[in-house]
């Protein structure tokens, strides 16, 4: 096969799926340490999370791979697309790592909004969740867009 002719969008949503996939791998190997090592046989509610968003987001970034494999939109704008899509997938999954590493909490929604020893203000976790739902769907729909235009033609 001839990967010159693959773009980088798709190039790297492939790199970013074998990463995810490692980085569920090694957080199984973090939550079944938690497990044996616990009396309630359980991992930390967000290592758990961690490895499951991992192993999520790595067929999730195959698609986006493949998306913007067939999108008919410019290779910078597909590039983009997918940049922001495992940007936020990464930022999400390292967030839960930091969770899990720090056992700070169980549901990083309940106020106040605790990492660590610090108190993140409401408006903060507002926004970067309105940026991440925006960023996402709006990523995701660009390549579904560009993929489904060139079906149609």
């Amino acid at each position: 096969m001839d990967l010159t002719q693959l773009t980088w969008a798709v190039k790297i949503a492939i790199i970013f799926s074998g990463i995810f996939l490692w980085v569920g791998m090694l957080t199984g190997v973090w939550k079944y340490i938690q497990i044996r090592n616990s009396e309630q046989s359980r991992a930390h509610y967000y290592v758990d999370i961690a490895h499951r968003s991992s192993l999520l987001y790595a067929p999730a970034s195959l698609i986006l791979a493949v998306l913007a494999y067939f999108s008919i939109f410019s290779a910078a704008l597909n590039l983009l697309f997918v940049l922001i899509n495992v940007a936020f997938f990464s930022f999400s999954i390292l967030s839960y790592i930091l969770h899990g590493f720090l056992k700070d909490t169980t549901n990083q929604f309940k106020t106040p909004h605790v990492v660590g020893k610090w108190n993140l203000p409401n408006i903060l976790m507002s926004f970067a969740m309105i940026l991440l739902i925006v960023a996402e769907l709006g990523g995701t729909f660009g390549l579904l867009l560009g993929t489904a235009l060139n079906f149609i033609r």
